[in-house]
């Protein structure tokens, strides 16, 4: 962000803040759909029965922890590019 203004350096901010919160949306409504699609299968009553439910938790539980664990690797990755050079030498 070095040669921006305060302006240019606030409205990059904001770009990036908005692409996250999109990236994000996008995660968890994929999450949501695929558990839907894997657990729910009893239309009959209003609420999740028993074995929906804890199945729904299991998904998102995995779902999360799935996640989390791609972004440690992803930041291992940079950490370790970083520290060959590959990224600072571009």
């Amino acid at each position: 962000m070095e040669g921006l203004n305060a302006s240019e350096q606030r409205e990059f901010q904001n770009r990036m803040e908005r692409k996250q919160l999109k990236e994000f949306m996008t995660m968890y409504s994929k999450m949501v759909q695929r558990c839907f699609d894997d657990c729910v299968n009893d239309f009959t009553t209003k609420s999740l029965i028993n074995r929906e439910e804890q199945c729904v938790m299991r998904c998102v539980d995995k779902h999360l922890k799935s996640s989390a664990r791609l972004q440690e690797r992803f930041q291992e990755q940079n950490a370790a590019m970083m520290q060959s050079g590959q990224m600072g030498s571009q």
